[in-house]
């Protein structure tokens, strides 16, 4: 068994990490047993952030006691892991725009009690403006305006020196370019609003005309 970041493992070369609620396996996750200590195998195939891990993104800058912004919660897997690895002292508050989603996240977050869901658009940041300042924001909407909701978000709750991760779909911004200028595109206009591009990903064979993006603001 190998730490590959903080609290996140490779297992037999697949991604876990250790389940906090030991026998729950919310999306028929495979459990596994090791060092008197339980695991869920983290699926890349069904998370950006498993995705540019396995594909071996330099940073990945969430851990104990982290606070995250998560902008588009949906069903709550990668907020499930990233629950896990955060702990109790973490917190995440978990924005979703859709009414069917929310409710099928909400069962979810009565288990991991450190996730805060929250049914509000995210390009309306004033809405939620009672919510602390947090370590990073994590960003996957598929939205053509989605790096611009990325930076206000980060302008109005992200720390200083703190992180955005975000995940590009290509094919939502813009089907007439190619992936690759996509995602070009978007890190200069991450640039040109100050922040500085740790690294990024494309996240093929786990996820077609996907990038994603490590960046310090």
């Amino acid at each position: 068994m190998e730490e590959v970041f903080p609290n996140i493992f490779l297992i037999e070369n697949r991604l876990a990490v250790e389940n906090s609620i030991p026998g729950f396996k919310p999306f028929g996750d495979e459990l596994i047993k090791t060092e008197k200590k339980e695991f869920r195998i983290w699926n890349p195939y069904r998370s950006k952030a498993a995705a540019a891990i396995v594909k071996g993104i330099l940073k990945f800058p969430i851990n104990e006691g982290s606070k995250i912004l998560y902008l588009g919660a949906a069903h709550g897997y990668t907020m499930s892991f990233l629950s896990s690895v955060i702990g109790k002292n973490g917190v995440i508050y978990g924005i979703e725009f859709s009414e069917r989603c929310f409710k099928e996240l909400l069962p979810l977050c009565k288990k991991y009690t450190n996730i805060t869901p929250i049914l509000v658009d995210a390009r309306k940041p004033e809405l939620y403006q009672w919510i602390e300042k947090v370590d990073v924001v994590y960003c996957d909407v598929s939205q053509p305006d989605e790096t611009e909701i990325a930076i206000r978000n980060c302008k109005e709750f992200l720390k200083p020196e703190g992180y955005l991760l975000l995940a590009i779909k290509s094919r939502s911004i813009d089907i007439t370019r190619t992936p690759k200028e996509v995602y070009q595109s978007e890190i200069k206009k991450l640039r040109e609003a100050g922040f500085e591009i740790v690294d990024w990903k494309a996240l093929e064979p786990f996820e077609q005309a996907h990038a994603f993006v490590v960046a310090k603001f």
